[in-house]
């Protein structure tokens, strides 16, 4: 039995640089990875796909599944979900990177083939992300604290983005350190509100990504590591990290 490390990735600014004729988005980003994550324990000898932690679809579709089909090989999995789905933060992505790099890795275009994360997920450290994900420029590691706050609902990626393109064809380009923020608060009007209390609560927050989690570039409280805070949609988990090489 194997034990793997999932981390997690955040999202330090996101800028919309294009739609192409294909429909899919083109960004430039700073990602960076950290040391939070989900954890895989897998057994070479086995063939199966356990979960806890969440409640997801444990078939062809799963991103682990996947990734041991890219690679052609069969293991075990029993995954330990830590980084929220729907959360922003590349859990699934970061679930199929630990399989590819216990593989051996594969390159940037297979790696792109199972998500647009998957390539800077199977990098690691700091970089910055350009196109759909396939252009990675490494950038100097630099620590940085972090505190992470986690509502219990999520945002699906694909109507942030089509809710983005409404936008854009009704004459309003989302701007600031995270173009889809506007857009994914038009999808889930609950992040409008929790965002709203997060920023008078904790001052400057981000959302990370295009999911439900927001961030703090700091640790708000130097005496506990996790705990949950009442928001006005329901419980916020607060989780101080680090970012990871």
């Amino acid at each position: 039995m194997r034990e793997l490390f999932a981390p997690a990735k955040l999202t330090w600014f996101l800028e919309v640089t294009r739609r192409r004729e294909d429909g899919y988005h083109e960004l430039r980003a700073e990602m960076t990875t950290l040391a939070f994550g989900d954890s895989l324990e897998l057994d070479e000898a086995q063939d199966y796909l356990t979960m806890e932690g969440a409640e997801l679809a444990l078939d062809a579709t799963n991103l682990v599944t996947r990734a041991l089909a890219l690679v052609g090989r069969r293991a075990g999995v029993h995954l330990i979900k830590r980084i929220p789905p729907g959360g922003g933060l590349g859990g699934g992505s970061a679930d199929a990177a630990a399989i590819l790099r216990w593989a051996g890795g594969v390159d940037v275009a297979a790696a792109l083939t199972l998500g647009a994360d998957v390539p800077f997920c199977l990098l690691g450290g700091r970089a910055l992300v350009e196109g759909v994900g396939e252009r990675l420029t490494p950038l100097i590691f630099e620590k940085r604290d972090v505190t992470l706050l986690v509502p219990d609902f999520s945002v699906t990626t694909a109507l942030v983005y089509r809710a983005y393109d409404e936008m854009v064809a009704a004459g309003q380009r989302p701007s600031g350190r995270n173009h889809l923020e506007a857009p994914a608060v038009l999808v889930e009007p609950r992040l409008g509100e929790t965002l709203a209390w997060a920023r008078e609560r904790f001052g400057e927050v981000t959302l990370a990504g295009s999911g439900s989690t927001m961030f703090v570039a700091a640790h708000v409280d130097a005496h506990r590591e996790s705990w949950r805070e009442e928001g006005p949609e329901g419980p916020v988990r607060v989780v101080q990290t680090t970012t990871a090489p």
